[in-house]
């Protein structure tokens, strides 16, 4: 059987003041620490070797339970690690107040319980934590029934009972408009943005819904902030980029003026910039765009945005963006130069970066080297995406690959290849039942310049499919495209012998007049 990794995972995954809060709260503990030892023999290997670790202790006796020592440290540094952020997470604090509070009462010390109860219930009333306000309501009216039988009646039952009901209904309307992110968040995932009617219809039936559609239906200032995060979603699902911006920008806007609860919501701050971000790129707002990357990288180890995963968050987003940002504006060898400060971060992050970050990084690294006219190396990195399909990630994403993968082999004239290429192609995207018309062009007219021979023959046919696709880059649905290629950037430069640097630049002057 393969050793474990869990360790060795847990171990990278501490940060500087992480390790130094464990080492301090091991030298306060008594007794043999064979666990420190191989605490930092394992943080000093790059790469999980556990003979390597047999091997510089042999000769100690703890090696002989090695499975158990293994354990036992495991243990102790997620007990180290739940006591550092005792204090920094609101969650944590709720639950060891209620756990004094559990103490008190059992010790029959009711006024001192009193005491706690009443101020982790403002805590959780602030931040606005249902679950453990209604938790603690539970044990004020237990405090209720020790004070009547004392002859006390100053507390109002009924008020309590009232604000009781109330909680639960935040509870349950919270808990509501999670199940509708669920629904959207999963449609999203899978396919990017909606192309069949089908899809339509089930992110139509989210947007209609009545807690979303309706006036002053969320209850809670948690609840508002998904509310409008929902409806950003369905917007941008759908490309309605102009809406989307408004609910995103309105979610921010909740956020901010909430800092408690903005700090408990990291990961959807993140997500609702990174969503703005795309809708300055889609509306050609680059100053603003730049100046939200810088924005979201200054939130990085700030309060409620120091975790490990949300600052893989910001790191994929930010680039991922940046990289779009920068092929928006036609400025290919600059995305090309951030390529190995990625890779450096991508490395020292490792597995924690999702799939789907994952894919899109390689994508974007694939299209920037496109972007310089080195097509080798767009096609390695755009293998790397053919090759790792996950069928329910962003098929999105695979279907515009293959379709870039047809334009690569065309510049690199593997012209024999593209034949087989093509029909696998068009195999693919009838399965997925996400073919739009424009690829159904660009397919025709690739198998056709596949086949040309003369330089002439080659320009009436690229001219031709330029007249074919620009009407139908006028719908919305079939513009999407753009967002991955810009195909008629490059059929442009290859009309006018330009590079496709140049003719992004040219189409973005021409949009602008």
């Amino acid at each position: 059987m393969k050793p474990s990794t869990e360790l060795f995972k847990l171990i990278k995954s501490l940060s500087k003041s992480e390790k130094r809060f464990f080492k301090l709260s091991s030298s306060l503990q008594s007794g043999d620490k064979n666990y420190l030892k191989i605490f930092d023999f394992i943080e000093g290997q790059s790469k999980y070797d556990e003979e390597e670790l047999k091997k510089a202790f042999k000769k100690e006796t703890f090696i002989k339970h090695l499975p158990s020592e293994k354990n036992h440290l495991y243990k102790l540094i997620l007990k180290s690690l739940r006591s550092y952020y005792s204090e920094q997470s609101v969650s944590s604090l709720l639950k060891q107040e209620i756990k004094n509070v559990e103490i008190l009462y059992n010790k029959a010390l009711y006024k001192e319980c009193e005491k706690f109860v009443s101020r982790a219930k403002q805590i959780a009333c602030e931040h606005e934590k249902f679950y453990y306000w209604y938790e603690l309501i539970s044990w004020e009216k237990k405090l209720l029934e020790e004070a009547y039988e004392s002859g006390e009646f100053s507390t109002n039952l009924d008020a309590l009972v009232a604000e009781e009901e109330e909680v639960i209904a935040k509870l349950r309307n919270l808990a509501e408009y999670q199940v509708i992110y669920s629904k959207i968040n999963l449609i999203f995932r899978s396919g990017g943005f909606t192309r069949t009617d089908a899809e339509r219809l089930v992110v139509d039936g989210i947007a209609d819904y009545h807690l979303i559609k309706g006036k002053n239906t969320a209850l809670s200032t948690r609840a508002a902030s998904m509310c409008y995060y929902i409806k950003g979603l369905c917007a941008a699902t759908n490309r309605n980029y102009e809406d989307s911006f408004q609910f995103f920008n309105r979610t921010r806007e909740i956020l901010d003026r909430n800092p408690d609860i903005k700090a408990d919501s990291g990961q959807r701050y993140v997500m609702t910039l990174s969503h703005l971000l795309r809708c300055y790129i889609d509306s050609q707002d680059f100053e603003n765009a730049q100046n939200l990357i810088q924005d979201m990288r200054a939130l990085d180890g700030k309060k409620g945005f120091n975790s490990v995963d949300i600052m893989v968050r910001i790191f994929t987003s930010t680039y991922n963006l940046e990289l779009n940002l920068l092929h928006a504006m036609g400025d290919f060898q600059k995305s090309v130069d951030l390529i190995p400060q990625i890779e450096k971060l991508q490395e020292e992050y490792g597995d924690k970066v999702s799939k789907e970050q994952e894919i899109l990084l390689t994508y974007n690294k694939a299209y920037s080297y496109f972007g310089i006219g080195e097509f080798k190396k767009a096609l390695s990195y755009i293998n790397e995406v053919l090759n790792d399909n996950e069928q329910n990630l962003r098929q999105d994403i695979y279907s515009f690959s293959r379709l870039f993968n047809l334009v690569l082999h065309f510049e690199l004239e593997n012209y024999d290849f593209l034949e087989y290429i093509i029909k696998s192609t068009n195999r693919y995207l009838s399965k997925q039942d996400r073919d739009y018309e424009v690829e159904n062009v660009c397919i025709k007219h690739i198998r056709k310049l596949s086949k040309s021979i003369h330089s002439t023959e080659r320009i009436l046919i690229l001219e031709k499919m330029k007249d074919e696709l620009e009407p139908l880059l006028m719908d919305r649905n079939e513009r999407v495209v753009l967002e991955y290629f810009n195909i008629t950037a490059w059929v442009t430069s290859e009309i006018y012998k330009i590079s496709f640097s140049e003719a992004v630049q040219s189409e973005l002057k021409e949009s602008k007049n």
